[in-house]
């Protein structure tokens, strides 16, 4: 179980992919000139169903012709409802995301600014460097953060309905298939991309992407803090939160579970984005004999992956303690080496370059956001 589910709880488990199944067939039942209206209806499917078709769609579209009359699914294909389905989980799950990496760079812009002039050593391949500013490395984080934003923001306002019946043609639609297409994309408020994309799976890669780059700048930041926060560093820790960090057998520790999870996810998401590319890559004849099936996994554990990553790193760098005098010794006591590429010193604050022109740079790209 993925510690932390809980904060992804009806975004992407079975109901609420089921849920957004029958919204699809629903819009397309509209297209059809069914009016159907199935309020809060979700029904519950048979798992040896499922597997006997290969996929949810079929005892989904049983179902939902058991519970209304007229047209339903009439020129959809299977993929088409799935697909569509997935990309209305994405949607809600980057409304999410984004509105939790707001929350990281409002507090990375906040630590940014308030420790601006905070020294403390820089470190290169795990050794001392040459002085920077915990200011800095706070504004690196948030130009991570900020460039995850703007990708998912590309990312969700195209997010594409998936429509090409059987084999990509919509041959079953009798009139003006590609206005049927259209509306179809309307009513789910998602984007008609031109043609159906049965085998062409950039929609589904370019999405895994930006979920990935999201893992990958929330990893970095949370990689730095378990490194400052050993008890021989100690120069950040994780807020205080009873309950949390406790150790099975060794009654003095707080571990930083925050980080250690956000981590854990940004080490975890580059594979579920390869498996989407992989799968991209075979996604052969006009549909995929097993392709497709093996994405809908792989993607649905990467938007999981996201969705409680964000929430933990914000909330974990909302009750950062920094500890900037540990820094400050430090670097002091460091001076020696910290200094040398100068060629000596013995303060540390008077060799930090554009160190605050870069802060405020950063600061400037996320005030004007």
């Amino acid at each position: 179980m993925l510690p932390g589910s809980y904060r992804a709880a009806g975004l992407v488990d079975d109901a609420a992919f089921v849920r957004a199944m029958v919204s699809v067939e629903v819009a397309w039942a509209r297209v059809l000139g069914n009016p159907v209206s199935v309020d809060a209806w979700v029904p519950t499917l048979d798992p040896r169903e499922v597997e006997a078709a290969g996929n949810p769609v079929l005892p989904l579209v049983s179902a939902l012709r058991a519970e209304v009359s007229g047209p339903v699914h009439t020129g959809l294909t299977s993929q088409d409802v799935l697909d569509s389905a997935l990309m209305l989980l994405a949607r809600e799950v980057l409304t999410r995301v984004s509105a939790d990496l707001e929350r990281v760079a409002v507090a990375l812009a906040r630590l940014a600014d308030e420790h601006r002039a905070s020294v403390m050593a820089g470190r290169t391949l795990t050794q001392f460097a040459v002085p920077i500013t915990f200011g800095l490395k706070a504004a690196r984080w948030l130009v991570g953060v900020l460039d995850a934003l703007d990708e998912l923001d590309v990312v969700s306002r195209n997010l594409p309905v998936q429509c090409g019946g059987a084999a990509g043609t919509l041959a079953r639609v009798e009139s003006d298939p590609v206005a049927a297409a259209s509306a179809f994309a309307d009513h789910l408020g998602l984007v008609w991309p031109g043609m159906p994309w049965h085998t062409y799976r950039a929609p589904v890669t370019r999405l895994g992407d930006a979920v990935v780059r999201v893992c990958d700048a929330l990893g970095v930041m949370a990689a730095d803090l378990l490194t400052l926060g050993r008890p021989e560093i100690g120069e950040v820790r994780e807020g205080a939160v009873a309950g949390r960090g406790g150790s099975s057998t060794m009654p003095h520790k707080r571990n930083p579970v925050l980080s250690v999870l956000v981590n854990s996810a940004a080490l975890q998401a580059p594979q579920l984005g390869a498996q989407l590319h992989l799968c991209s890559a075979r996604a052969v004849d006009e549909r995929p004999d097993g392709a497709w099936h093996a994405e809908w996994p792989a993607l649905r554990s990467l938007l999981e992956l996201a969705v409680v990553a964000a929430s933990q790193a914000a909330e974990l760098v909302e009750g950062l303690e920094v500890h900037a005098d540990v820094m400050a010794r430090r670097a002091a006591e460091a001076a020696g080496e910290l200094l040398a590429e100068r060629g000596g010193g013995t303060d540390p604050a008077t060799y930090l370059g554009a160190a605050e022109v870069f802060v405020d740079d950063v600061l400037k790209r996320w005030e004007s956001r």
